[in-house]
């Protein structure tokens, strides 16, 4: 199988695509065909020349801390959780996320969604419990990994730009369904950085590793 990788040497150089052979297990995740490539100190590429390890991102690699988003043939998806099996071709194409400055080859800069939230003061604070809460909505919402993908697939956004996005528009609804001292404040940071910019493409919810029904979220935030 081909493997090929749109490579980049630090922020400020150009990248470049270098394709490699792998000969591993297809019953593997793309993260694990990684681990494979990068095993042997002697790398090699597909033309047999010498070259480095492939840098990419990883923590827990089950799907649950969004580290290894990036573009896999053409869709963002997490690298632990796509199956080189489910990909059913002969040539997989790695690519990092194009809405965030590259890092080094597949790891991407993603600070920018941290940054929004604090600069905007959305976090919960103080926990503030009201009868007849949505509790269901409120746990599926905070399971919100930050991996970038809703953002990486939007038709909106922008890196840098004042629409902030699906995960933006979750965390300010769970900090205004948490803390209703901050509701208020919410509400308008909302409609600023979010409200009429979204066009509803929903193109995040199909992308959403972890199922989270942003329009739910919305829906609650505009009415």
């Amino acid at each position: 199988m081909r493997v090929r990788v749109l490579r980049q040497e630090s922020p400020t150089t150009e990248p470049y695509w270098e394709s490699f052979d792998y000969d591993g297990p297809r019953d593997t995740s793309v993260a694990g065909m990684l681990d494979y490539l990068n095993y042997h100190d002697d790398i090699v590429n597909a033309d047999g020349r010498p070259t480095r390890r492939i840098a990419w991102e990883c923590s827990c690699l089950q799907g649950v801390c969004g580290a290894c988003a990036m573009v896999i043939n053409g869709m963002p998806v997490l690298a632990c959780d796509t199956f080189v099996r489910d990909l059913n071709c002969d040539e997989v194409i790695l690519a990092p996320l194009t809405k965030f400055p590259t890092i080094r080859d597949l790891a991407t800069d993603r600070t920018s969604i941290q940054e929004n939230l604090r600069r905007t003061n959305v976090s919960i604070g103080e926990y503030q419990p009201k009868a007849g809460e949505d509790f269901a909505h409120q746990y599926e919402t905070a399971k919100c990994l930050k991996c970038g993908l809703c953002l990486e697939i939007c038709p909106n956004y922008t890196n840098g730009n004042s629409f902030f996005g699906a995960a933006f528009a979750n965390d300010c609804y769970l900090v205004h369904a948490r803390n209703h001292q901050k509701a208020r404040d919410v509400r308008k940071v909302y409609a600023r950085h979010f409200g009429n910019a979204c066009s509803k493409s929903l193109a995040c919810m199909d992308v959403c590793p972890m199922g989270i029904s942003i329009i739910t979220s919305m829906a609650r935030l505009n009415r």
